[in-house]
């Protein structure tokens, strides 16, 4: 998996305009959207934030949203940054855009562990 685009948001609102045109060219039958669960597995005021994106996605774009458990992704993805030479300026060598490969690959995962009918 590779990342497509890194969308920003200003002040905790997302580009909805840049969203809505790579919905529109990649179409995709379903959007992920990262769930920053604490390591208990309990949720905290983020994974509301990240809910209610979810929602607004669903409700704008008409797609489906699944929510992706994406604890320990940024910690793994600065040791891949590690492991292949990267500096510790985590900001300048890709770190989101690995932990979003990384959220990607644990929604595959789950999907492929799940039985089939």
């Amino acid at each position: 998996a590779q990342p497509l685009a890194m969308i920003a948001a200003r002040d905790g609102i997302p580009d909805w305009d840049q969203l809505g045109r790579l919905l529109e060219e990649w179409q995709p039958e379903r959007v992920l959207v990262g769930l920053p669960l604490n390591m208990d597995g309990s949720e905290n005021d983020m994974c509301a934030r990240a809910r209610k994106f979810g929602k607004r996605l669903h409700g704008r774009f008409h797609v489906d949203v699944a929510m992706v458990d994406e604890r320990l992704t940024s910690y793994e993805a600065k040791g891949d940054v590690m492991a292949a030479g990267g500096s510790r300026d985590f900001g300048r060598h890709g770190v989101d855009d690995r932990a979003a490969v990384l959220i990607l690959e644990t929604w595959c995962n789950q999907q492929a562990e799940q039985p089939r009918e």
